[in-house]
């Protein structure tokens, strides 16, 4: 999987030109980010992630991470879904290419306030003279402008795009909106670049937050891998084995696009298989609800695998709940 991310691949096409070997300068940072972006977002049961078009790969890596650990050790991990504004799904940097520190086109938003009016009168335009229409179709400085602007503002500067601005204003124009927008930011950074030890609390007050829900889902994650104490494990060895396996639920999503999820007993046999939904949200919804009514309804999302009656299923739902899962 990680073989497929974007960033390697680029580095491998990179050393593939320059025919040195494909993995130079590929760090374990770089090779496993998308590890690191995974554990970000489904440590914490995020739904929804918003992120630029460029992003998508690594919530759809997540996601692919989240549903082999479900499948393998029980459903524990929520399956993250990319939300993209589309007005703004992929800014273009100051040569038009896409914004990137590594093609140094950025417009650095906390650099000083001369800096950043230097950057954005640096924006590559056409040669289109000033009292000319000018289109807003694949303008790099139209489309950060819409990524500030409201919808009355952008439709203000397509209409000045029309009437022929000239260039310079619409540069000026654009520095204005960013600078109202990023003043009150900028003063705020400065001030904790200047009081690190305001800095250091809220950094630490954050972290101690990002433990406190994290984890309750961690010691889950250690428990269900097998990564326990060894004076639960002894314990447990104690008991007669069977009696401890449990029914569980998992999650996954078919070549249909649709989400469905199982329901299976100690053993491995299937006892409960859902139709599609449209969302692991939807999904999730519905297991919470069997676990929490511990009943079938009839003619819902979910019917009893061939040769298993709802009573089977009722039992195992009961089995689960009072396991405490």
């Amino acid at each position: 999987m990680l073989n497929r991310a974007h960033a390697y691949k680029a580095q491998v096409d990179k050393n593939t030109a320059a025919g040195v070997d494909v993995d130079a300068d590929v760090t374990m940072g770089l090779f496993m980010y998308p590890v690191l972006m995974a554990a970000d977002i489904l440590m914490f049961k995020a739904h929804k992630i918003p992120v630029g078009r460029d992003q998508i790969q690594h919530i759809e890596m997540a996601r692919d991470m989240a549903q082999s650990f479900n499948h393998l050790y029980g459903e524990h991990l929520v399956l993250p879904e990319a939300a993209v504004d589309e007005s703004v799904a992929l800014l273009p940097g100051l040569d038009g290419r896409k914004m990137s520190k590594s093609y140094d086109n950025v417009i650095g938003l906390f650099a000083p306030r001369e800096q950043v009016r230097k950057q954005i009168f640096s924006i590559v335009t056409d040669s289109r003279a000033p009292g000319e229409p000018k289109q807003v179709e694949g303008s790099a400085l139209f489309q950060i402008y819409q990524a500030f602007a409201s919808a009355e503002e952008t439709a203000r500067l397509r209409q000045a795009y029309a009437g022929g601005i000239s260039w310079a204003d619409a540069k000026q124009l654009l520095f204005e909106r960013i600078d109202r927008e990023i003043a009150p930011m900028r003063e705020r950074y400065q001030h904790l670049v200047d009081h690190p030890q305001e800095l250091e609390a809220i950094l630490q007050a954050g972290a101690a937050k990002a433990r406190g829900r994290a984890t309750p889902l961690l010691r889950e994650m250690r428990h269900a891998v097998g990564l326990r104490k060894l004076s639960s494990v002894a314990s447990a060895g104690k008991k007669d084995k069977a009696k401890t396996a449990l029914p569980s639920f998992k999650q996954y999503r078919e070549a249909d696009g649709l989400f469905y999820f199982k329901f299976v007993d100690a053993q491995g046999r299937l006892l409960l298989q859902s139709t599609g939904f449209a969302s692991p949200k939807e999904a999730g919804q519905c297991i919470a609800t069997l676990k929490q009514s511990q009943s079938l309804p009839a003619g819902g999302p979910a019917v009893p695998a061939d040769g298993v009656s709802a009573d089977q299923v009722v039992q195992a739902l009961r089995d689960l709940s009072d396991s405490g899962n």
